[in-house]
C-alpha cells in the first residue's frame, strides 16, 4: 500500500462490503484492499481482480506430464528397446494411457504448487498494515490507503455503505 493514512471499515455482511468497495473505486481511490471471513467472488469482482493464473500452470504441467508419459512409454517399448511379444503390436496406446495419466497428475500438481508460490509472492514475512483479526473472524473489512486530506471522504464513503465501525490504522 502507498504511504498516507489507512482507513478501515468493518462490515457485518458481504453486500455492504461490496457496495463500499465499488463506492471507493468510483471515487478514484487506487489502493483498496478487502478481507473476508470466507472466499467471496463478489468481493473479487468489486476489486476488479482477475482469476488466478495458477490454473494455467496446472494446465501446462498436465500437458507436459501427459506428453512425457507417452514419450517415455512409446520410446521405451517401440523405439529404444523393441521387443515383440506374442505377436502383439510393439506400441499399443491403451496401456500407455495409464502411465501418461499418472504423470499428467504428478506434473500438473507440482506445476500448480510452483505457480501458487510464484503468484502468491511467498514468503510474506510481515503482516499487512491495517489488518485486524476481526476481518477474518466474523467481519468483512475494507482497508483504504488515503492520500493526505482525503481520509475524511473515505470515512464518509465507508459509513454511507453501511460500515459497523470505521477507524484509522497505523501504517
Amino acid at each position: 500500500m502507498t504511504s498516507g493514512v489507512l482507513v478501515r471499515g468493518f462490515f457485518a455482511g458481504e453486500h455492504d462490503c461490496v457496495h463500499a468497495i465499488r463506492a471507493l473505486r468510483a471515487a478514484r481511490y487506487a489502493d483498496v484492499r478487502a478481507f473476508t471471513p470466507f472466499p467471496s467472488g463478489e468481493v473479487l469482482d468489486a476489486l476488479g481482480l482477475r482469476t488466478s493464473p495458477v490454473r494455467v500452470w496446472v494446465l501446462l504441467g498436465g500437458i507436459a506430464g501427459a506428453a512425457s508419459g507417452f514419450a517415455l512409454t512409446i520410446g521405451l517399448s517401440g523405439g529404444w528397446y523393441p521387443h515383440v511379444t506374442g505377436g502383439m503390436p510393439i506400441v499399443s496406446i491403451p496401456p500407455f494411457v495409464i502411465i501418461a495419466f499418472e504423470l499428467m497428475i504428478l506434473f500438473g500438481s507440482l506445476a500448480g504448487a510452483v505457480g501458487f508460490v510464484v503468484h502468491g509472492r511467498f514468503p510474506q514475512l510481515e503482516a499487512f498494515p491495517g489488518y485486524d483479526p476481526r476481518f477474518t473472524d466474523d467481519r468483512f473489512g475494507v482497508v483504504v490507503a488515503c492520500p493526505p486530506g482525503r481520509d475524511a471522504d473515505a470515512e464518509r464513503l465507508l459509513r454511507d455503505a453501511g460500515a459497523c465501525e470505521v477507524d484509522r490504522a497505523v501504517a
